[in-house]
């Protein structure tokens, strides 16, 4: 078996780095939505009597997207085109003869720069990193009237974004996720000395016993004023600081690729992995300045038509997708907001993510190391078919930066080269032969760039035997065929490539939204001996196509195919899509419009019932959870047996429902549903209490839910009611419930309901999600939704076709 050995090293510019070397510029912008007549209108000087500061712009901090709402507005497609950014700033540059930089971490799609009115620079591209050298540019603006009389010794600064649509661009606007437009992540002014290092690899060769690991250092340098020189010092440290190798370099400099600068030999490395994510660092002293990054030890292998093995051990790879995408902000996430959604993944249980469909930012790669995910990124050739020229060399282009910016990250194992490459639409020519060949002239670029790494793409048949790796579309119980069916589909799929792998399955879930029908189908396919039967799925085809969307439906798709996933040596690994709701412009009709609802929690990161269906599966650490948090009211006849569900990866669990002990469960993954972990419970009519008490060794996990039974029958939903339910932090949340001419709550009810508000509050809407939306289809009777009442009067109003408008003052 063939070893892949990795290689890590350093990355462009470091987030940990003095503050006279970068500084991030996220305060005192200003934005305007559209387009200017000319660059003079940013800077125009106000004056007493004229049109002052027209058009007018607002004041942001960045990162910032221009879609941050709109991308989810029920009332259409989110705005493409330009956006204009403006700030001034204080330069100094420490070093004498130093490069002032500005380095963006990501702007969509097109960008232009300008100090004062000169043009310093442009991109293509919303999501690699790439500098701007603005040194003369501010050396000369200096040397205006402007500078001391207008700026009052600031530079100003101009960022025109563009997310336009174009066909002759990357990512496809087929792609089932929007485009953003902004500067949506961080952006830095950064200082450093005449010759600069562009790019720093180290190549770590591990020997075969991992008793000892080599690192080969070498470098590519920014050097416009042609230094010939590089003198410093460069240092290996590890977790506890100790230094575990050191040399001094004195290098001539090559300025057309790079030189080595320092080779070391670590004896008997702590090795990185999931779930010992073992970091060390290297310093680099250079010019008076200081880089630091973190990189690591390990190899791993996909075996011929068999599973993965990281560090001569099989591992199974469990994991899930993202987009950066949040509900409120769109693209621009921060980094406390990437932590804690890394961090969730994490403690899902995952060990692997699909950073989809496009390079992602420097914040998640370093959380991925840090945390123990392994990674898959890859380059945004997404659907659409094949441009011209332009559309290539932008390919190729991110393609090679994404390899080069990320190149040295240990939890990096595959780059993608593609994904449902198979999907035309954006040119009269669909040329298979055309895609496979700059496929393959994509495969051998990225093994050009990283021998180390393997390549795979997702979704094209006509191109799999390309790539080292292969993901097809399989989508079992959703997009194609029955959830009981996914072992054959994978058995099948697995025969037909050299190295498989399962990216994208799952399917969509209205969060809250829960079903009798689901569980009740599946008590309906057991045989004699309790056991599920498969063969009687299509008796109950109907029961489970009328509970999707509904979380529980879905819930049971996870549970057969993790119990699956289970039980199946040969497999490398999956990853079920998506770890977060995001916004697409494709899904108008969603029950949450403009909403990709397949995540396992909200875009607001609010968890749905199918996150712990997953952790019960992967996670270490002892936990136990109830099915229905979200349900409030469970409904049924008088008497009747209800299934109660409970999600825990302990050995064993007792449910009480009402004080009443209903007996002890041992979990067996394969007893499916809910790994064994269920009970027949009868309901009270009114509210119930259920307390689950499960154990793992000696440790005891609890968890509690209270759930309302009802027991009255509803016709069609004839009126709308709305009330205040809570309030507090100076808001109000109100509820529309869709009744009955008798006013029974219709728990089936899906219709549509809007919500509008007049008065002086402002209605929190445009977020995304189950109860931060204008528009949705009701969950279960009921919408939900939450009103900014600044501190004044207002009247919101719920609307549902064919329902009399309902009105209440706030």
């Amino acid at each position: 078996m063939k070893r892949i050995i990795l290689f890590v090293g350093i990355l462009l510019i470091n987030l940990v780095t003095n503050a006279q070397q970068k500084i991030r510029l996220n305060n005192n912008w200003e934005f305007l939505k559209q387009d200017i007549g000319s660059i003079w209108e940013t800077v125009r000087p106000l004056t007493k009597d004229g049109p002052d500061n027209y058009p007018l712009w607002q004041k942001v901090t960045l990162p910032h997207c221009f879609n941050a709402r709109d991308a989810v507005d029920p009332a259409g497609n989110y705005y493409q085109g330009p956006g204009w950014y403006r700030s001034r700033l204080n330069i100094n540059n420490p070093y004498k003869n130093g490069r002032t930089l500005l380095f963006f971490e990501g702007a969509g799609q097109k960008t232009d720069v300008y100090v004062y009115s000169t043009k310093v620079g442009a991109h293509a591209g919303g999501y690699d990193e790439w500098f701007v050298d603005i040194t003369q540019a501010v050396e000369d603006f200096k040397k205006t009237d402007a500078f001391a009389k207008q700026f009052k010794g600031t530079i100003p600064i101009e960022i025109r974004c563009d997310n336009s649509r174009d066909v002759e661009s990357i990512p496809s606007q087929l792609s089932d996720f929007d485009v953003f437009g902004g500067i949506y992540r961080y952006l830095d002014l950064v200082y450093q000395p005449a010759l600069g290092i562009d790019n720093l690899f180290a190549s770590v060769v591990l020997d075969k016993q991992y008793k000892t690991g080599t690192i080969d250092v070498q470098a590519t340098f920014y050097n416009p004023d042609q230094v010939k020189k590089a003198i410093g010092n460069i240092k290996i440290t590890d977790a506890l600081g100790k230094t575990v190798a050191e040399t001094v370099y004195n290098i001539d400099v090559d300025n057309d690729g790079a030189v080595p600068v320092g080779k070391f030999k670590v004896n008997n490395p702590h090795l990185w992995s999931p779930n010992d994510p073992y970091l060390y660092e290297i310093t680099i002293d250079a010019g008076g300045y200081t880089r630091k990054e973190k990189i690591g030890f390990r190899d791993f292998l996909f075996a011929d038509n068999g599973p993965f093995y990281l560090n001569g051990k099989r591992l199974l790879i469990r994991g899930t997708h993202r987009h950066e995408d949040q509900s409120g902000v769109a693209a621009a996430m921060t980094d406390s907001m990437m932590y804690r959604e890394m961090r969730m993944i994490k403690e899902m249980g995952a060990n692997f993510i699909r950073l989809g469909h496009y390079q992602q930012s420097r914040i998640i790669l370093n959380l991925c190391d840090s945390l123990g995910l392994l990674v898959w990124e890859e380059e945004p050739w997404c659907r659409g078919g094949l441009g011209g020229d332009k559309y290539k060399e932008q390919a190729r282009r991110m393609l090679t930066n994404m390899i080069h910016q990320h190149y040295n990250h240990p939890s990096i194992i595959l780059w993608g080269l593609g994904n449902e490459n198979d999907w035309p639409g954006d040119f009269p020519e669909f040329d298979k032969a055309k895609i496979r060949a700059f496929m393959s002239e994509q495969n051998d670029l990225s093994h050009r760039l990283d021998p180390s790494r393997k390549t795979v793409i997702r979704r094209c048949d006509f191109c799999k035997d390309i790539p080292d790796v292969y993901s097809p579309t399989i989508w079992a119980g959703w997009y194609k065929g029955k959830y009981t069916e996914y072992r054959k589909y994978s058995e099948d799929e697995f025969k037909n490539v050299k190295h498989f792998f399962h990216a994208e399955w799952g399917g969509d879930s209205h969060s809250g939204r829960n079903s009798e029908l689901a569980d009740k189908a599946l008590e309906n396919i057991r045989n004699s001996a309790g056991i599920i039967d498969t063969t009687l799925f299509n008796k109950s085809a109907e029961l489970l196509k009328n509970a999707d969307w509904s979380e529980n439906a879905t819930c049971n798709l996870f549970d057969w195919t993790l119990k699956e996933q289970d039980t199946m040596p040969w497999l490398s690994g999956s990853a079920f899509w998506a770890f977060k709701d995001f916004s697409t412009p494709i899904r108008f009709d969603n029950p949450l419009p403009y909403m990709n609802q397949k995540g396992v929690v909200e875009s607001d990161l609010t968890k749905k019932e199918i996150y712990y269906l997953v952790q019960s599966y992967w996670a270490d650490k002892p936990m136990a959870h109830i099915y229905g948090h979200n349900w409030p009211v469970r409904w049924g006849d008088d008497g009747e047996l209800k299934m109660v569900k409970a999600y825990s990866n302990c050995n064993e669990a007792e449910l009480f429902v009402n004080g009443k002990s209903y007996g002890i469960k041992k979990r067996n993954s394969q007893d499916f549903p809910a790994a064994g972990l269920r009970w027949m419970v009868q309901f009270k009519k009114g509210r119930n209490e259920l307390i689950l008490k499960a154990r793992k060794g000696r440790v005891i996990v609890t968890d509690i839910v209270s759930q309302v039974y009802q027991t009255e029958k509803w016709g069609k939903p004839a009126k709308l009611k709305l009330e205040k339910i809570g309030e507090g932090n100076g808001s109000v949340t109100v509820q529309a419930t869709l009744l009955d001419s008798k006013g029974v709550l219709c728990l089936d009810a899906v219709n549509w309901v809007s919500f509008s508000l007049t008065g002086d509050g402002t209605l929190l809407d445009d977020l995304g999600t189950s109860k931060g939306s204008a528009k949705l289809q009701a969950i279960n009777g009921r919408a939900v939704i939450s009103i900014k009442t600044n501190k004044g009067n207002s009247v919101v109003s719920v609307q549902s076709p064919g329902l009399q408008t309902v009105f209440l003052s706030l």
